[in-house]
């Protein structure tokens, strides 16, 4: 075991803020949409923003003398639709969302029954166009009737967005997809009503690849006809894949009660969850929710967490106890007082995190998003150009035509950007099931390199309350009568191992304490006073000595032992005989040696980290398996040993709780923060545990690694896709239709992939 001592402190600076606001955006159809009013809003002076596709919303930090208005005229401008933020959301859920999820449902219905309708009258048409048996006389004028609906109709969202977008200069992915799908519609009557395909008898014949044949005589009715129906399909399925991802927010939102019984003049009165305000006495009887964060004043039960923190067993709870809204009372009848409403409450905040999180971008997914922002013009001057070697090179103008369509399809940057946000939201979503809440996407970076974890030991490896340990009797004495008789002494006494003695000493001893008489507290000593008619003593053996009191050499050894092991010894004494000693400590946590072998096996080196004396830290660390402790470190010390340890080239995680861990929480590069802290530290750290258990900082690590690991592997494959398909479609070896279909099926490939993390456990 190595043990280091702290550096001299270095002052921490701080600036303000700028304000921000969320709002909500509509009209994107493709993550170049989102680039360009990023790009827009960015050019504001002092703007920040960040546009995220998948969520539909912009995170916008504005400057003073700037005002929302002036944020959403912008968007507006580049030719899309923003709303100003809703209001703040009670703890019935957010109402914002609850407006969004009909506009959302709505989008969906008729994208479903764009598709239908297009699917309907698009098979007949291929399968015309694909079997020759099927081509009876004058068969393509049928092809037409039934394929321009669609092209018309069934595209009509990529044609509107197209024309949006070139009113105000740009192009996007529904560029390629509306110049594609018209011009094979326009070629296609050009042919039937001008030149010869309109003939009787005229066949048609179907290639995987591209045919050379006479231009007068081509149509291309199930190219376009296909490619919209295979793109609207792939919109259909990412946008109801995008609500599967979204869905652990919006039930995270939903968990909250929607009433709650106040007590008002000795009466219960039942009113919205809206209404209560802060100090409000409410009932929770059994099996109903918890309406607001508040303390238990009267009663006590079992509360059910689960659906906050993952936790399957219910937590007594009693008279003083705090407890969380949205959780479930499960035994008996409570009386809480409110201490927490609205967004102040742990629920708000925890959904908060979580849509703070999916609205964020990694790194990794700017630089995707800036590729989309200059893809669509470079792919309409590739497609421009193909057309032109195939015409310069073979003089075949209905080949170079295909193939500039198939450029035009196959290009579509949607997954791109998908890859991010999808994975993103899905990987938060299942940390917030599990008690989990990454703060942003940057975060999942900082996982992925992180070698050495710093563990604070109060509150985080231990539980941050003096526990009675071991009770050693002298030959003769009875463990139960020591118990009751020092129990009921302490009891009368306030200081924290007092406590620990009497609540050890009553759960062992099986029954009440008695009441002791003639009570005295000895000033750094101990305790005195009549028990049962024997005169106790508790304390320090310097309380026994000045009785004339020694303690056996047995109970010396072992108070000498439990000394040395870094735990404090309690002599006790009755009737002029030392009867036993008592040890105390802060109670290693049962699951800490657990969750320690787990970040071993993750690659992490655990350190220990604590303000008390070398002895405790290091029979702590023994316990639960680290081999490296840091101890008799001040609050303030603690952002140099994390300095240092990033000096000597490692990348430190750290896991704390308390408002003297903030600072090194913020320092670290990762800070884990446990939900069962204080706020301080809960706001400084990059992942939140809501519970108190360490094993779920491994899980947390896990989880993020997984969730970078699926963005990378997302980010793999639409960048793949279309550095491969582009030389294909380029090179006449993909038939327009078939482009679309891949292109379709790469969005759907990204999502899906993504889905994969809901299963994570």
């Amino acid at each position: 075991m190595t043990s280091t001592a702290p550096e001299k402190p270095l002052p921490v600076t701080a600036s303000a803020p700028a304000s921000e606001v969320e709002l909500s955006i509509g009209g994107m159809t493709c993550a170049s949409c989102a680039a360009r009013i990023e790009k827009k809003l960015n050019r504001m002076d002092g703007v920040t923003a960040t546009v995220n596709y998948a969520t539909e919303k912009a995170k916008v930090s504005f400057p003073a003398g700037v005002e929302v208005g002036d944020l959403i005229a912008t968007v507006e401008k580049t030719g899309y639709t923003a709303e100003k933020p809703p209001p703040p959301p009670s703890d019935t859920g957010d109402e914002g969302e609850a407006r969004a999820a009909p506009a959302a449902d709505g989008e969906l219905l008729s994208l479903r029954e764009r598709l239908y309708v297009s699917l309907a009258l698009t098979v007949p048409v291929v399968l015309m166009a694909m079997v020759p048996a099927l081509q009876f006389d004058n068969w393509q004028w049928l092809s037409l009737t039934l394929a321009a609906p669609v092209v018309v109709w069934g595209a009509f969202p990529f044609h509107k967005a197209a024309w949006t977008n070139a009113r105000h200069g740009a192009a996007t992915m529904d560029t390629l997809v509306s110049i594609g799908t018209l011009a094979a519609l326009g070629w296609s009557v050009w042919a039937l009503f001008w030149g010869n395909a309109g003939m009787p008898g005229m066949r048609h014949g179907f290639e995987f690849t591209i045919s050379r044949g006479d231009g007068s005589s081509a149509i291309y009715l199930e190219a376009a006809a296909g490619v919209t129906t295979f793109i609207l399909a792939g919109r259909y399925l990412e946008a109801r894949a995008k609500r599967k991802s979204g869905a652990a927010l919006r039930a995270l939102m939903e968990l909250g009660a929607k009433d709650v019984a106040v007590l008002r003049g000795g009466k219960e009165v039942r009113i919205p969850v809206g209404q209560l305000a802060v100090g409000d006495r409410f009932v929770v009887r059994p099996g109903e929710k918890i309406a607001t964060d508040g303390t238990v004043v009267e009663g006590a039960s079992a509360v059910d967490a689960s659906m906050l923190t993952g936790e399957s067993v219910p937590v007594d709870v009693t008279v003083g106890d705090a407890v969380t809204g949205a959780t479930v009372n499960a035994g008996g009848r409570l009386v809480v007082e409110a201490t927490r409403i609205g967004t102040d409450t742990q629920l708000a905040r925890m959904a908060k995190l979580v849509e703070d999180a999916q609205n964020g971008k990694a790194e990794v997914q700017r630089l995707a998003d800036r590729i989309s922002g200059i893809f669509v013009p470079v792919v309409i001057f590739l497609a421009v150009a193909t057309f032109g070697v195939w015409l310069g090179a073979t003089g075949d103008t209905v080949a170079g035509f295909t193939a500039a369509i198939a450029v035009l399809i196959i290009a579509c940057p949607c997954a791109l950007g998908l890859a991010t946000p999808t994975a993103l939201m899905v990987g938060t979503g299942r940390g917030a099931q599990l008690g989990i809440l990454i703060k942003g996407p940057e975060v999942l970076e900082s996982t992925r390199r992180v070698d050495t974890v710093v563990l604070d030991k109060t509150g985080t490896v231990t539980t941050g309350r003096m526990q009675l340990q071991d009770v050693y009797t002298a030959p003769g004495v009875d463990e139960t009568e020591l118990l009751r008789l020092a129990g009921a002494l302490e009891h009368a006494s306030e200081h924290p191992i007092a406590q620990a003695i009497a609540a050890g000493a009553a759960e062992r001893a099986g029954g009440s304490l008695p009441v002791p008489e003639n009570f005295e507290n000895v000033a750094g000593l101990g305790v005195q006073g009549v028990v049962d008619g024997h005169a106790v003593l508790v304390g320090r053996e310097k309380l026994l000595e000045e009785w004339v009191i020694e303690l056996p050499a047995e109970l010396a050894e072992a108070k000498a032992a439990a000394e040395a092991e870094g735990r404090t010894a309690v002599a006790v004494a009755w009737d002029g005989q030392a009867r036993g000693v008592l040890t105390v400590a802060d109670a290693i946590k049962e699951t800490s040696a657990e969750a320690v072998a787990e970040l071993r096996r993750l690659g992490l080196t655990p350190v220990l980290l604590t303000g008390d004396n070398q002895l405790v830290a290091e029979s702590v660390a023994k316990a639960v398996g680290i081999d490296e402790v840091i101890a008799e470190v001040l609050p303030q010390d603690k952002v140099d040993v994390v300095k240092r340890l990033q000096s000597q080239g490692r990348t430190v995680a750290m896991v704390g709780d308390g408002v003297n861990d903030a600072a090194a929480l913020a320092t670290a590069d990762l800070g884990l923060a446990m939900g069962t802290g204080t706020d301080a530290a809960i706001e400084a750290g990059d992942l939140t545990l809501v519970r108190g258990d360490l094993r779920v900082a491994a899980d947390a690590i896990r989880l993020s690694r997984r969730t970078l690991a699926t963005i990378k592997g997302n980010l793999f494959w639409a960048f793949g896709y279309n550095v491969a398909a582009l030389p294909l479609a380029a090179f006449g070896l993909l038939n327009p239709m078939i482009a679309g279909a891949t292109m379709a099926f790469s969005s759907v490939f990204v999502v899906t992939n993504s889905l994969r993390l809901r299963s994570f456990k």
